[in-house]
């Protein structure tokens, strides 16, 4: 792929999701909201379109994608259910949440897009535009966070466009996600496993499975090893500007990134951009990446992060805050 395209922004009016399909069938990116955050999509069953996403990211070619799909039927002609996916699909989809699952005999998604593994990542978005642009395509569609591969995943178009302007064709524009974080990951190819936390609490699937998710063994999250669904390499949702989490003080060059009521050094820090001064997880997850974005702009020394709990969708936005925090070489 040419970086230089003309990258089009689109409304996201019922012709222009035609549209926006009609592009995907002719091997051509095209980014669209979802719940959790914008998608780079590309016609999952066509090698050359994924390998110009890829290569508009910047993303290794061995972490795999997840394809999404308009409904469980189109589901379960790429991966074999088993009772507990199949209870998770029922409960959850369409929504935030992402089941890995062994492939199907005729699974048309390509090698590229699954890493060459024999499992694929599959998901249901609930967003309007997703769904509508889906039923469309009629096809399993990739869809990674539309940005350059590790940076923060983007939550509006422009930070889409300000990302990928140049590299892909069209962004579809729907405004602000209403979630924030990417999909909560469930292996099921053997006991369910988390493989990476996201927009859906870990306890809401634990309700549903009536046990508790197992944790990838140390081994399947190293750096050396395959990943075997997307977000699970340690650096990762990163702003240019260094993060320092569990901060209790904040220095004249840090810019802090708040969470209930902030620090009395709040003043002197270089800027302050507070999730939520209530408390409210939902509300920090939905402006997690917005304000790591407007802080990593500032260009200031550092972002100090004050503590997040670690429970329902903390656990997901601690995830994101640790794999933005690993040193870079």
């Amino acid at each position: 792929m040419t970086i230089g395209l003309t990258t089009e922004i689109s409304p996201a009016g019922a012709a222009d999701l035609v549209l926006a399909a009609r592009a995907l069938g002719q091997g051509r990116l095209v980014a669209f909201p979802t719940e959790t955050v914008y998608g780079l999509g590309a016609d999952a069953t066509n090698a050359d379109a994924i390998a110009r996403l890829y290569q508009a990211k910047g993303r290794p070619a061995f972490n795999p994608l997840i394809s999404h799909v308009a409904d469980l039927a189109a589901a379960a002609k790429i991966g074999r259910f088993d009772a507990p996916a199949l209870a998770l699909a029922k409960a959850f989809w369409p929504g935030p949440l992402t089941l890995v699952l062994p492939k199907t005999s005729g699974c048309a998604v390509a090698e590229l897009a699954t890493a060459g593994l024999d499992t694929i990542a599959i998901r249901i978005p609930s967003h309007g535009v997703a769904r509508t642009i889906l039923a469309a395509f009629g096809k399993p569609v990739v869809a990674p966070s539309a940005n350059i591969s590790g940076h923060v995943s983007p939550t509006t178009a422009q930070h889409v466009e300000s990302d990928l302007a140049g590299r892909i064709d069209l962004i579809v524009d729907g405004g602000p996600v209403d979630v924030g974080v990417e999909s909560t990951i469930v292996g099921c190819f053997g006991e369910p496993m988390l493989l990476r936390p996201g927009g859906l609490p870990r306890e809401e699937i634990e309700r549903v499975l009536g046990r508790a998710l197992l944790r990838p063994p140390a081994e399947m999250e190293s750096d050396s090893a395959q990943p075997l669904a997307p977000g699970m390499l340690s650096s990762h949702y990163a702003p240019h500007t260094r993060v320092r989490l569990n901060a209790t003080d904040v220095g004249p060059n840090e810019a802090l990134l708040a969470f209930g009521p902030p620090l009395k050094e709040a003043e002197r820090a270089a800027a302050v951009m507070n999730l939520s001064r209530i408390g409210d997880l939902n509300e920090a997850a939905t402006n997690l990446f917005g304000y790591l974005r407007a802080l990593d702009a500032r260009m200031a020394q550092t972002i100090a992060v004050m503590p997040i709990p670690n429970h329902g969708l903390g656990e997901a936005i601690n995830d994101r805050l640790r794999r933005a925090a690993v040193e870079r070489e």
